[in-house]
């Protein structure tokens, strides 16, 4: 290998290194969803098919089961009323069975409470939690928050026992910030009077939206008349319907913005409500972000983007060291193809000749000599056989 061919290694390494050093900041490093459904009861049957229908679309966007946190205050798939045990379907056609058997249920029955659900946000938990009912996120970590149930004027009932309020919410969010448990968050909320619960919030970095105004009701999308229930709120069907159809991988560039516009009051029947203005940018930046960025699993890489005098000092050092050696190169490269022209011009190397040597032909005196000293050898031969068979004779 040539010298020069060797002095390139460390010329890309150095371009490398400059690369590297001047990228900035990733958004984000990891995404999250806390998906939670607040209601009991068999007529409720839409509330767990809502939220297991949002976990199925981040789980298809890849967001694995140890970032997702499935809080379900009942088994609907195993109540005695269901006529299909042991499935949970969101569409009359039953064509997905949104329970199946891969699926991880972090908190169940009565550990859906309002306490638990507060202190998951704020990772006030004791030290024999499971991990897997812990929300390990860090500043640098997108969660999607999603809720549904029944609610009110800046409440939302779990398990018709107790409520959240608004309050409670934003001050919820509020520790998250001040902990650096989140870099942004999608707050997403499917229940009567929906836009009053994110009134409240405060904490920068937040996009929040809601199936419904103050008054209004968040209406059911259709029934299933085998199941006897109603199976999916009209907000949730067409927050799926977007994500199935326009979302079908985390390529997808389709933004927040794009899933906002798809809302009209003709479908969702009530006035679905979006909050821009905690978000850093307004709401043109939050419009901008992409669906994936809370519903997929687009993992960035973060490099520390602050300057480092050192390492361009070495650089440049190096810089100049490779130039040097590369023009030392050149010169001994050159040097060597003169001397190697001289030397082939001055000398001329002779031919030299292969003398071929030829089989000897055979003359009368060789072959009447060759016969003569065989047929001694033979009468030789056969004296010593008679001599020998006449002392092993026996003798009388």
């Amino acid at each position: 290998m040539k010298l020069s061919s060797v002095l390139r290694l460390p010329a890309l390494l150095a371009a490398t290194l400059f690369t590297t050093a001047a990228l900035v900041e990733a958004e984000h490093t990891s995404n999250w969803a806390v998906l939670v459904s607040t209601s009991r009861f068999w007529f409720n049957y839409r509330h767990l098919a809502n939220v297991l229908s949002i976990y199925r679309t981040v789980k298809r966007l890849g967001i694995p089961d140890s970032q997702i946190i499935l809080m379900l205050p009942d088994d609907m798939a195993c109540n005695p009323r269901n006529a299909f045990p042991g499935t949970v379907y969101s569409n009359a056609d039953r064509a997905v069975d949104l329970y199946g058997d891969n699926i991880e249920v972090d908190y169940r029955g009565y550990e859906v409470t309002v306490e638990n659900f507060i202190r998951l946000l704020t990772d006030r938990v004791g030290e024999e939690m499971p991990r897997s009912k812990r929300l390990l996120t860090d500043d640098r970590s997108n969660i999607l928050v999603y809720m549904t149930g029944h609610g009110g004027n800046e409440f939302l009932k779990f398990q018709d026992a107790e409520e959240i309020g608004a309050f409670d919410l934003a001050d919820a969010f509020e520790q998250m910030w001040e902990k650096k448990r989140y870099h942004e968050i999608l707050f997403m909320i499917d229940t009567c009077q929906a836009n009053t619960m994110y009134s409240k919030l405060y904490s920068p970095n937040i996009i929040a939206t809601g199936s419904s105004e103050l008054d209004q009701s968040s209406y059911s999308h259709h029934a299933d008349n085998d199941v006897g229930v109603a199976v999916i709120d009209r907000y949730t069907y067409y927050n799926l319907e977007f994500l199935e159809t326009e979302v079908r991988d985390t390529s997808s560039k389709k933004t927040v913005g794009d899933l906002f516009d798809s809302y009209s009051y003709e479908k969702i029947h009530s006035h679905a409500g979006v909050r821009y203005d905690l978000f850093r940018g307004g709401a043109e930046a939050a419009r901008s972000r992409l669906v994936t960025d809370f519903f997929g699993n687009v993992q960035n890489v973060e490099v520390d983007g602050t300057k480092n005098t050192t390492l361009e000092e070495d650089m440049l050092a190096l810089s100049k060291t490779i130039a040097a050696l590369r023009q030392k190169a050149n010169e001994e490269e050159a040097a060597l193809k003169k001397n190697t022209t001289a030397d082939t011009e001055s000398k001329q190397v002779p031919l030299q000749q292969k003398k071929i040597q030829f089989a000897k032909p055979l003359t009368d005196d060789n072959w009447w000599t060759k016969k003569i000293f065989g047929a001694t050898a033979l009468a030789g031969c056969a004296a010593l056989w008679g001599l020998g068979s006449y002392f092993e004779a026996p003798r009388r």
